[in-house]
């Protein structure tokens, strides 16, 4: 006997803020929300004046 495969359906609204996630908006006025929230502390941990 094979598993039957599950399909995983995701709506326009998961897609559209999964690719948010991943879209800085470069050379645009403002900022992405989600991209910042994904992106964290990054910045100040990777700048070497922070102990």
């Amino acid at each position: 006997m094979s598993k039957a495969t599950q399909k995983t359906t995701h709506t326009q609204q998961q897609l559209d803020h999964r690719n948010n996630q991943r879209n800085p908006n470069y050379g645009t006025t403002g900022t992405n929300p989600a991209n910042a929230k994904v992106n964290g502390n990054r910045g100040k941990q990777l700048n070497p004046n922070q102990k």
